[in-house]
Protein backbone atom coordinates (compact mmCIF):
# COMPACT_ATOMS: atom_id res chain seq x y z
CA UNK A 1 0.00 0.00 0.00
CA UNK A 2 1.39 3.37 -1.05
CA UNK A 3 0.53 6.86 0.09
CA UNK A 4 -0.54 8.66 -3.06
CA UNK A 5 -1.57 12.00 -1.56
CA UNK A 6 -1.20 13.95 1.66
CA UNK A 7 -3.29 17.07 2.25
CA UNK A 8 -2.58 19.37 5.16
CA UNK A 9 -6.17 20.42 5.92
CA UNK A 10 -5.39 22.92 8.63
CA UNK A 11 -2.23 24.38 10.16
CA UNK A 12 -2.20 25.74 13.71
CA UNK A 13 0.48 28.30 14.49
CA UNK A 14 -0.23 28.92 18.14
CA UNK A 15 1.49 27.40 21.15
CA UNK A 16 -0.96 24.50 21.48
CA UNK A 17 0.41 20.97 20.96
CA UNK A 18 -1.81 20.24 17.92
CA UNK A 19 -0.02 21.62 14.85
CA UNK A 20 -2.04 20.28 11.91
CA UNK A 21 -4.94 18.16 10.72
CA UNK A 22 -4.10 15.93 7.78
CA UNK A 23 -5.82 13.67 5.24
CA UNK A 24 -3.93 10.81 3.59
CA UNK A 25 -4.92 8.90 0.44
CA UNK A 26 -3.70 5.35 -0.16
CA UNK A 27 -3.35 3.86 -3.66
CA UNK A 28 -5.74 6.53 -5.05
CA UNK A 29 -8.48 4.38 -3.46
CA UNK A 30 -8.86 5.09 0.26
CA UNK A 31 -8.78 8.38 2.17
CA UNK A 32 -8.10 8.63 5.89
CA UNK A 33 -9.10 11.96 7.44
CA UNK A 34 -8.49 13.72 10.76
CA UNK A 35 -4.94 12.55 11.36
CA UNK A 36 -3.31 14.98 13.79
CA UNK A 37 0.26 16.28 13.91
CA UNK A 38 1.22 16.92 17.54
CA UNK A 39 4.30 18.56 19.04
CA UNK A 40 4.94 17.59 22.65
CA UNK A 41 7.99 16.83 24.76
CA UNK A 42 10.30 18.32 22.11
CA UNK A 43 9.07 15.87 19.46
CA UNK A 44 6.62 15.77 16.54
CA UNK A 45 4.39 12.73 16.20
CA UNK A 46 1.22 11.62 14.42
CA UNK A 47 -2.06 10.66 16.09
CA UNK A 48 -4.59 8.56 14.22
CA UNK A 49 -8.29 9.49 14.08
CA UNK A 50 -10.04 8.50 17.29
CA UNK A 51 -13.42 8.46 18.97
CA UNK A 52 -14.12 9.46 22.56
CA UNK A 53 -15.72 6.67 24.58
CA UNK A 54 -18.39 7.26 27.27
CA UNK A 55 -15.71 6.71 29.96
CA UNK A 56 -13.65 9.63 28.51
CA UNK A 57 -10.99 7.37 27.02
CA UNK A 58 -10.16 7.44 23.30
CA UNK A 59 -10.17 4.59 20.79
CA UNK A 60 -8.49 4.73 17.38
CA UNK A 61 -10.94 4.51 14.50
CA UNK A 62 -8.18 3.41 12.13
CA UNK A 63 -4.49 2.76 12.68
CA UNK A 64 -1.48 1.02 11.12
CA UNK A 65 -0.99 -2.60 12.16
CA UNK A 66 2.76 -2.88 11.70
CA UNK A 67 5.42 -0.64 13.20
CA UNK A 68 7.14 -0.39 9.79
CA UNK A 69 4.00 0.96 8.13
CA UNK A 70 3.39 3.37 11.04
CA UNK A 71 6.97 4.66 10.73
CA UNK A 72 6.59 5.14 6.96
CA UNK A 73 3.29 6.99 7.44
CA UNK A 74 4.73 9.23 10.16
CA UNK A 75 7.80 10.08 8.08
CA UNK A 76 5.73 11.03 5.02
CA UNK A 77 3.10 12.95 7.00
CA UNK A 78 5.69 14.89 9.01
CA UNK A 79 7.65 15.66 5.85
CA UNK A 80 4.50 17.06 4.21
CA UNK A 81 3.72 19.02 7.38
CA UNK A 82 7.18 20.63 7.53
CA UNK A 83 6.96 21.48 3.82
CA UNK A 84 3.56 23.12 4.36
CA UNK A 85 4.92 25.14 7.29
CA UNK A 86 7.85 26.37 5.17
CA UNK A 87 5.50 27.29 2.31
CA UNK A 88 3.23 29.19 4.72
CA UNK A 89 6.24 31.09 6.13
CA UNK A 90 7.46 31.89 2.63
CA UNK A 91 4.01 33.14 1.60
CA UNK A 92 3.81 35.33 4.70
CA UNK A 93 7.26 36.79 4.05
CA UNK A 94 6.37 37.48 0.41
CA UNK A 95 3.17 39.26 1.46
CA UNK A 96 5.11 41.41 3.93
CA UNK A 97 7.61 42.56 1.27
CA UNK A 98 4.97 43.58 -1.27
Amino acid sequence: MQITDIKIRKLFDDEAPMKAIVSVTFDHQLALHDIKVIYAKEKFFVVMPSKKNPDNTYRDIAHPISSDFRRMMEEEILSAYHKAVEEAKSNTENEETT
